[in-house]
């Protein structure tokens, strides 16, 4: 059988200027890819978006926390809805003699500082503020004019301590307006009593701006608060020196807070003025008696008979007495002196 030859044939290549096909072309996708992959995209997009959106809302929510703490945050809320259940107060709840003046300013310029108060999630917890808050309730009562019926205030962060709350609440009012020692004092034993401390560490907590002098004074009005306060009807009026003579009286006579009790029982005083005339009445010293009472000592009279006249001498308590005819102021004063010593000589005097 003959065998094939088989030859190797090279051919050169040839040049050629055309481009490669288009991409697209190579690529081409169906309807239904092309709309996965859209899908795709957009939901990618969305997701980048949601991400930052919340990291948005994180940097706000962390910021609005830190402006509510540094008291950056107002808004007005319903006078209802603000309770005052956590802080004992440092003002009377009945009487303010500078509230209707605080009630004209609110009227003619409006109210220049908020309240502060305390998010308590189904309402706020007053912090500072008191009088302001009272001139509202007061103006919404006498007008109900809808403007009153809600407050400015500040939005405090939740859970601050409570022994900083009481000191900026103290503080606030020593500094804008000084509330009586009275307050203070009653102040003082209400905050010993829910932190169950002793009242002069209560009054070093809560007083701790003020001098020793000053807190020495709180102390003492928190005991006249503590067994008169219930008696009294304006203890916010007793000036100082006087609170002080009160305490000192009761110290000093037991029976003086029963004696005190009739009197406000007897007279009962309608304002201060009167309440004050029979506080004084109680510290007052007692009149001398210009009928001094009979003595209970004994007397000794005793009868001389002297070549130079008759002789009189009469002992009783704290005194000796020589009644005789004779003009002592004459006598040689040595000698006069000489029988004087040696009287009290005889008498172991």
């Amino acid at each position: 059988m003959s065998k094939r030859r088989v030859f190797d044939i090279n051919f050169e290549p040839e040049e050629t200027s055309e481009a490669p096909a288009p991409a697209e072309e190579q690529t081409r996708r169906g309807p239904m890819a092309a709309a996965i992959s859209e899908n795709a995209d957009a939901l990618t997009e969305r997701q980048s978006a949601e991400a930052e959106i919340r990291a948005e809302n994180d940097r706000l929510a962390h910021e609005y926390v830190s402006l509510k703490r540094d008291g950056a945050i107002v808004a007005r809320v319903p006078l209802g809805d603000v309770a005052m259940r956590k802080l004992t107060r440092d003002r009377s709840t009945t009487r303010d003699p500078d509230l209707e003046e605080l009630k004209t300013s609110i009227r003619d310029l409006g109210l220049s500082n908020p309240i502060q108060v305390e998010d308590t999630g189904d309402g706020y917890e007053l912090i500072q503020g008191f009088r302001r808050l009272s001139a509202y309730k007061s103006l919404f009562k006498e007008t109900g004019d809808e403007r009153y019926a809600t407050i400015p205030a500040v939005l405090v962060a939740k859970g601050e301590a409570l022994e900083k709350l009481y000191r900026r609440m103290v503080d606030e009012n020593m500094v804008r307006r000084d509330i009586s020692f009275a307050e203070m004092g009653q102040l003082a034993a209400s905050y010993a009593r829910q932190m169950d401390l002793e009242v002069n560490d209560a009054i070093a907590v809560l007083f701790a701006s003020a001098g020793r002098q000053k807190r020495h004074y709180i102390g003492s009005f928190s005991l006249l608060m503590d067994k008169l306060g219930h008696l009294l009807q304006y203890p916010e009026a007793i000036p100082r020196a006087l609170g002080l003579k009160l305490v000192k009286t009761l110290e000093d006579q037991p029976r003086a807070a029963q004696h005190l009790s009739a009197l406000l029982e007897h007279q009962k005083p309608n304002d201060a003025v009167a309440e004050l005339a029979v506080l004084n009445k109680v510290v007052a010293p007692k009149p001398v008696s210009e009928q001094a009472a009979p003595s209970t000592s004994s007397k000794t009279t005793i009868k001389l008979n002297r070549k130079s006249g008759a002789a009189k001498v009469i002992g009783s308590k704290g005194k000796i007495e020589l009644q005789m005819n004779r003009d002592f102021g004459a006598v040689d004063p040595r000698k006069l002196e000489a029988a004087v010593r040696a009287l009290l000589d005889q008498l172991d005097l």
